[in-house]
């Protein structure tokens, strides 16, 4: 629960399981720096047989406290999203939860060489595809599609800037289920700019998975 130092942190999360490690998704930037008062969620990757599988440990996780998951980049999202579901629902409908705390996934800055949080504490994953408004889909293949349109990454807040306000509140991120989670994380970054750049906030509660 106490508050840790980036190098601190690393060594915590690649000893915590003995011979159990944890390779963390990579970015260039970071969004939160620190997070006080946390309790680690472990997921890590596991193979048996032929099936991969999320090997979820939260045993040192504290109701009241902010979660940090810390997630293997390997495994597909498809796996980590059900685990998410599961335990966000299970925060969420505890007694002792404080309305204070937040989630938060952990990843390393690869230019800082340092860890780095990012808050989602509020996003809800919907395993189904949007009905309607505009969809922006991220798909594993490192392309971006807006309503079936390519579109590249840099170019995606200019490209949505120009959708009328009418639409600006139905725009639906969406996510490919067969991507890693290391993707998924670069993606999420890349959302997380097009809030700061929007008015609007309701696009960006929730993620459609499929």
């Amino acid at each position: 629960m106490k508050k840790y130092s980036a190098l601190i942190f690393i060594l915590a999360l690649f000893s915590c399981e003995g011979n159990k490690d944890i390779l963390l998704p990579k970015a260039d930037k970071t969004i939160v720096a620190d997070v006080q008062e946390h309790s680690p969620i472990y997921i890590f990757f596991k193979i048996e047989g032929k099936d991969t599988i999320a090997d979820v440990n939260r045993k040192n996780s504290i109701v009241s406290t902010n979660w940090i998951f810390n997630i293997d980049k390997r495994l597909p999202l498809r796996l980590v999203i059900l685990e998410l579901i599961k335990l966000q629902e299970k925060k969420e409908k505890s007694m002792h939860k404080n309305e204070a705390a937040e989630n938060f996934f952990s990843y390393a800055n690869d230019v800082k060489k340092t860890m780095a949080f990012l808050p989602f504490t509020k996003v809800k994953y919907t395993l189904a595809k949007p009905k309607t408004g505009v969809i922006v889909y991220f798909a594993k293949n490192n392309i971006v599609l807006v309503d079936g349109v390519e579109v590249k990454k840099a170019e995606l807040a200019n490209y949505l800037g120009n959708i009328s306000k009418d639409n600006s509140e139905n725009i639906n991120f969406c996510l490919d289920k067969n991507c890693n989670y290391d993707t998924y994380i670069k993606n999420e970054i890349i959302i997380w700019d097009l809030k700061l750049a929007s008015s609007s906030l309701n696009s960006f509660l929730t993620r459609f998975v499929y």
